[in-house]
């Protein structure tokens, strides 16, 4: 029968009573360690997410037990600046509209000008001179003899029919009065003094007072010394003596034939 094994002595038993007790006392410091741990990151994994969480790691018994501890709760929570999305100080559409309204302008820029008005069109001059009727071509010239005249034709005539319309030649003053020789006649009077002389009128428009050139002052007619209907017209620098119409009214862009 073989041999029973030996007791152990009471000092063995006490250096492995003494060696569990350490033991126990290790695991309950190693319990109590990792349920403070987990009482800390399980709140916080609620309340962050994965995300904001500190990592826990639990090696073996001879490891290290490294603890990574979580942000703050009111910490705010940044991503990293990839270079395309705005700053923490950029703001929303709405802030970033706000502060370029409120920019001040920069020193030395000058403001944009104010849009300036179109200026109105020139309007057009008034003709200094024109014909005192619209046909062209005359029935007689200056200086021309016949038996209608006592001397020489002193003016240019317009064969025109009765009723034509005659107009100022220049600005002026207008007066009326009746000649054996000339008919019904208009005279106007030029701002230089210069008169334009109308006869043979048939009627008048405008007896007397202030005109302006192309104004409608009578109607052509065959009164007087005439033989039908037509306008004799002359012009008298200073109120003297007639000179030829045709250069004169050539000299003022108007050719009458």
């Amino acid at each position: 029968m073989p041999d029973a094994a030996p007791r152990p002595t009471r000092a063995e038993l006490r250096v492995a009573a003494r060696a569990q007790s350490r033991a126990e006392r290790r695991d309950s410091a190693r319990a109590a360690t990792r349920k403070a741990l987990l009482g800390v990151a399980l709140p916080s994994l609620a309340a962050l997410g994965v995300a904001g969480a500190a990592a826990v790691t639990v090696q073996s018994d001879a490891a290290r037990r490294v603890v990574a501890e979580p942000a703050p709760e009111d910490a705010p929570v940044t991503t990293p600046d990839d270079g395309r999305s705005p700053g923490p100080a950029a703001g929303t559409d709405t802030e970033r509209a706000a502060r370029g309204d409120a920019r001040p302008e920069l020193a030395g820029q000058e403001p944009s000008p104010a849009p300036s008005t179109p200026a109105p069109a020139p309007t057009p001059e008034r003709p200094k001179v024109v014909l005192p009727v619209t046909l062209h071509g005359l029935s007689a010239t200056y200086g021309e003899a016949g038996t209608h005249w006592t001397a020489r034709h002193t003016g240019i005539d317009f064969p025109v029919l009765g009723g034509t319309p005659v107009m100022a030649a220049t600005d002026g003053t207008v007066r009326t009065q009746w000649n054996s020789a000339y008919g019904y006649m208009a005279i106007v009077t030029a701002p230089d003094g210069t008169e334009t002389w109308y006869c043979h009128l048939r009627t008048y428009k405008v007896r007397k007072g202030q005109v302006k050139a192309g104004d409608t002052i009578a109607y052509s007619g065959s009164s007087g010394n005439s033989t039908g209907p037509h306008l004799h017209f002359e012009v008298r620098p200073g109120g003297g003596a007639p000179i030829d119409p045709l250069p004169w009214l050539l000299a003022q862009g108007l050719d009458p034939r």
